[in-house]
């Protein structure tokens, strides 16, 4: 297999083969951690995109709403720590290693440290519950070019299958949402709306990946998992030109019909996310509640997975799995378990959002 699994030639969706691995690599988008990080995080970002500078400005301020600073770091180390701590308490000896595509820890200085250690072969755990360019092909490109940028005794990588139905990211998110549904007075559950939500991406992005299936699955085990099966899905923290079509609807409008079908709540459930990051905290948090209370209707949002045990444990069996020959792969609904062997053509990138 070549490495990292990446841009295979092989029709194999599985790697049955037992191995052994050294460490495993925790890869996420990254966040400014300061006011004077904000610009500069956003310019690695959008970097070859050409994204007007008014652009880069208006989402600043998101950024600058809450001090400058992005929980998703934070949010990280806590996920790190709790899967050090998961992996010890079942006997597992891997070192975990932390790297951002947008800022530090850089990807590529990450890959380097592994190097230094000795790292030899690694696994790589991406942050990302759905499938798309974005959320899975642009990290493996990152780690590629991470190696050939550490060159000689780089370690090689091998990536864990995207977990969007398993059951130990299902689960905890059907538990917060059941908490959420039994937290509003009975006589308001029939005028409420259950409603979920991911990043949007550009159509034409979208045609390329398993995204929007991806989605509908978790969002109809979600909800059949709570007891409350009419929802509605819907896309939030659009960017890019308004010519540029990109998934929709857009959560603000979907408040906005629902407000016009005489809905008392909504309860908002990301389930294209797994932490309370800057999309959730503004987007949802800020905006969505804003319009929602500007429209006479209550919004509940649901947490993300987190550092839930329930889906730290599913990391370390994650793990496991990509360590032992012919593993049961868990997974909920018809789809089956996503592949962990990627196709030459999986998740590509599309058009550009930008012109």
């Amino acid at each position: 297999m070549s490495i990292y699994g990446a841009m295979n030639r092989d029709t194999r969706r599985f790697d049955d083969q037992a191995r052994n691995y050294d460490a495993l690599l925790v890869l996420s988008f990254g966040g400014p951690e300061g006011p004077d990080d904000v610009m500069s995080f956003l310019e690695n970002v959008t970097r070859g995109r050409n994204v007007p500078r008014e652009r880069l400005e208006e989402v600043a301020e998101h950024y600058l709403h809450f001090g400058g600073v992005s929980p998703i770091n934070e949010q990280n180390w806590a996920l790190i720590a709790a899967l050090e701590q998961e992996l010890e308490t079942c006997g597992i000896q891997l070192p975990v290693y932390f790297g951002n595509r947008n800022w530090e820890p850089f990807v590529n200085d990450t890959v380097c440290q592994m190097r230094d250690d000795g790292v030899k072969r690694a696994l790589v755990f991406v942050t990302s519950a759905l499938s798309s360019y974005s959320g899975c092909r642009q990290y493996r490109e990152d780690v590629i070019r991470a190696v050939d940028n550490a060159g000689e005794g780089a370690p090689k990588f091998d990536k864990i299958r995207t977990f969007y139905n398993h059951p130990g990211f299902i689960g905890p998110m059907v538990e917060h949402t059941r908490a959420a549904l039994a937290a509003i007075p009975g006589e308001r559950l029939p005028a409420t709306r259950l409603i979920f939500t991911a990043h949007s991406i550009p159509n034409s992005m979208a045609k390329h990946c398993a995204y929007e299936l991806q989605l509908a699955d978790a969002s109809r085990l979600i909800a059949e998992g709570s007891g409350h099966p009419e929802y509605q899905v819907a896309f939030q923290s659009r960017s890019g030109p308004p010519q540029i079509p990109w998934l929709e609807p857009d959560i603000l409008d979907v408040l906005r019909e629902a407000h016009l079908a005489s809905t008392t709540d909504v309860v908002v459930v990301p389930a294209g996310f797994i932490s309370d990051h800057m999309e959730v905290l503004f987007d949802l948090d800020t905006e969505a509640r804003d319009e929602a209370g500007r429209l006479g209707m209550r919004l509940h949002r649901v947490p993300a997975v987190g550092t839930h045990p329930d889906f730290v444990r599913m990391i370390r069996e994650l793990i496991v799995e990509r360590m032992s020959a012919f593993p049961e792969r868990p997974a909920l609904g018809a789809r089956g378990p996503n592949h962990d062997i990627c196709p030459i053509n999986c998740c590509l990138v599309g058009a550009s959002p930008y012109r």
